[in-house]
């Protein structure tokens, strides 16, 4: 009897429990979820130690441009004593660079000059007496050393035919050695400036290695990692790295451009000192017979 009694209000209360219980659980949120505005209308903040890649604070903003001159003044006594050094390198090739520049083209067009006035006709003691006392350029020189030694086989009288081979090779001798001469002059400060070319890049390099070395001794005597420290120093080392390209790019350059120039240029003057030497051995065997 009682039993029938108590299953009809175990249902009664089972049904009343779901009817309460259910709903609330439908509109009640959980209890982890955000109350406040939506995930996408907050700012985000960096974490401490972390740079705003914005650009936005004080020092971090001048960390992209960081003036010449104050790294150089910032930089280590190891350091600006590598960038002065390449700067006077730098200074010094480029006062090669010009004066052997307007020398040679100087000697191009005094050559053009004497070669127009040598096929024009005139009589070669006629240019003997022009270009004797101011033989000023290369082919003017060989030229009258050429020539004084062909006039020197003439100073005992026609010479004898036993004697036209050693004229002739003291005439061709007579203007290798000037041609030598010559080139050997105009090479001169090249060597200077391959030697700028291939050591500047070192140095500098030598300065980049110094100045991360300090960079590095700062980091660990700060304990601090952050880009504010970093860059100043690694910016003033990859400076000595520039100023050794900047001193070595434009001697290695000029450097092969000379080269080439004077290369030419003795192809030119052998090539004269051939046609001019069988211009004397025609004449030299005319004189003898």
């Amino acid at each position: 009897m009682m039993s029938r009694l108590l299953s009809p209000l175990a249902a009664a209360f089972f049904a009343l429990f779901f009817a309460l219980a259910v709903p609330a659980f439908a509109q009640a949120p959980p209890s982890a979820a955000p109350t406040g505005a939506p995930a996408e209308t907050q700012m985000l903040t960096p974490p401490s130690g972390v740079i705003d890649a914005t650009g936005g604070g004080g020092d971090n903003a001048m960390v992209g441009s960081i003036p010449v001159v104050q790294m150089f003044l910032r930089a280590d006594i190891v350091v600006k004593a590598v960038m002065i050094l390449l700067v006077l390198a730098s200074l010094w090739s480029w006062t090669i660079i010009f004066n052997k520049s307007t020398a040679l083209s100087g000697l191009k067009r005094k050559a053009k000059k004497f070669e127009k006035m040598f096929w024009s006709g005139q009589s070669l003691d006629e240019l003997y007496q022009q270009f004797g006392a101011g033989n000023d350029h290369p082919l003017t020189a060989m030229f009258i050393a050429g020539l004084r030694e062909w006039r020197r086989g003439f100073e005992g009288g026609p010479p004898r035919e036993s004697q036209v081979p050693g004229i002739k090779e003291r005439i061709d001798k007579a203007m290798n050695v000037t041609i030598l001469r010559e080139t050997d002059a105009l090479e001169k400060g090249l060597g200077l400036l391959a030697t700028i070319g291939a050591v500047a890049p070192f140095v500098g390099l030598f300065g980049t290695v110094w100045g991360i070395m300090n960079s590095f001794s700062a980091i660990a005597a700060r304990h601090d990692t952050t880009l504010a420290v970093v860059a100043p120093g690694i910016a003033e080392a990859l400076f000595a790295t520039a100023a050794g390209l900047f001193a070595a790019i434009p001697a290695v350059i000029f450097y092969n451009r000379f080269i080439n120039e004077i290369g030419r240029y003795t192809n030119s003057l052998d090539a004269f000192g051939d046609e001019f030497s069988a211009i004397l051995s025609r004449q030299l065997d005319e004189k003898v017979r």
